[in-house]
């Protein structure tokens, strides 16, 4: 039972101890642009923003100065299938 505390206590942790000491060694680091002085030197050019192509206004229907209403379109009815469809097959 000793060794097994032993290593839940001290050898487990080991990992935690290096993920941190990792994590503080990046935080201390300094990058390379941090001696690098700016000169004024040519500015770098934007990029337009890509712009969408606009879509089409709907048409206007009803309302006051627009003249009479639009009719609806006519109703279409979809053909039904008679005889052999409803037939039993033999």
């Amino acid at each position: 039972m000793g060794w097994t505390m032993l290593y839940l206590f001290v050898f487990l942790k080991l990992p935690i101890v290096a993920a941190c000491y990792i994590l503080w060694w990046a935080v201390k680091q300094t990058t390379d642009t941090d001696d690098v002085t700016n000169d004024g030197g040519a500015p770098v050019p934007r990029r337009p923003h890509p712009r969408r192509p606009r879509r089409p206004r709907p048409p206007r229907r009803g309302g006051p100065g627009c003249g009479e209403r639009l009719a609806p379109p006519p109703r279409v009815r979809s053909v039904t299938a008679v005889g052999r469809a409803r037939t039993p097959h033999h």
